[in-house]
């Protein structure tokens, strides 16, 4: 089977993406690969976002449109998975080899699923992949962020191979899920990466719907939800006090993770993956090989 004729569907929640969802649609729709099933999940968007999709669905007999009342506040990490479980639930009776998550704020060309779906091809072991995430400063791409591991694939552009789905046993619904997923999928053998060459247009920067401040603070509670150890979170946190937003960064992460442990926050509970995972990060700290190599 060739990169074009690959089945996958895709899964894409949305709030109040009216700005941009329409270049999301244009996207997906030029394709050289296109998907079976496109479930675009409005999870209470109080703007146009509902009549643009509800047209998308009217025009492409594969996009599927879902409207969900609105939910109130956004709830970082836990409202877009449980979105996420609404669409997928319609695809229940969906034959598929590949899974995706997908932003309705992202741009990309129209052979970006055909080229992910190859370095597939060239890894049977890669359980999670991804292009890599940009934001379009004065006509240039550039990295939205500099600093992610090499095993992380942001959440606004998650691909699953259908095996490592399963073994995964689903998303928590809970801050850090983008995280999670890879850090279990490496726990059980697979491999996960961003794809650095192919490249996906972020039109609204990460975090920007909450304010920066409150960014921070979701991340660093995301750390504590992931089970973190907090040695190789302070110094994480100590490190970022000398990027921008200087000093913001680093303070914002370490009141979201010290307030997850003062206000009882409900984090992984499973034993063997805390002690994977934290084992990766004293290699890492010791300078051995690691998740991070």
């Amino acid at each position: 089977m060739t990169a074009t004729n690959v089945r996958y569907i895709i899964v894409a929640p949305v709030r109040d993406e009216a700005a941009y969802v329409r270049r999301t649609i244009e996207s997906v729709a030029s394709q050289t690969s296109l998907p079976a099933q496109w479930v675009i999940v409005d999870d209470g968007s109080t703007d146009e976002t509902g009549r643009l999709i509800e047209e998308a669905a009217a025009k492409y007999s594969w996009i599927k449109a879902v409207r969900r009342e609105n939910r109130g506040p956004r709830r970082a990490g836990g409202g877009v998975v449980e979105a996420f479980y609404a669409g997928l639930k319609c695809l229940e009776d969906e034959e598929w080899e590949y899974l995706v998550k997908l932003d309705g704020d992202v741009a990309f060309e129209p052979d970006y699923f055909e080229r992910c779906f190859e370095e597939f091809a060239k890894e049977p072991r890669l359980g999670i992949g991804g292009g890599l995430i940009c934001n379009n400063i004065g006509g240039i791409l550039q990295a939205e962020s500099k600093v992610d591991p090499a095993f992380h694939v942001r959440g606004a552009t998650k691909i699953y191979r259908r095996k490592c789905w399963q073994d995964l046993g689903g998303l928590v619904q809970a801050p850090g899920w983008d995280t999670i997923d890879e850090l279990k999928a490496n726990m059980f053998g697979w491999s996960t990466r961003t794809f650095p060459d192919i490249k996906i247009v972020h039109h609204r920067p990460a975090g920007a719907a909450y304010g920066t401040w409150s960014n921070w603070v979701k991340n660093g509670r995301a750390n504590y939800v992931a089970g973190y150890h907090p040695v190789f979170m302070l110094l994480k946190c100590i490190s970022r006090i000398f990027r921008k937003p200087y000093g913001i960064a680093a303070l914002g992460l370490w009141v979201g993770f010290c307030g997850g442990y003062a206000k009882g926050v409900w984090r992984v509970d499973d034993p063997t993956f805390i002690q994977y995972f934290r084992r990766q990060q004293i290699r890492r700290l010791f300078g051995q090989s690691s998740l991070w190599d």
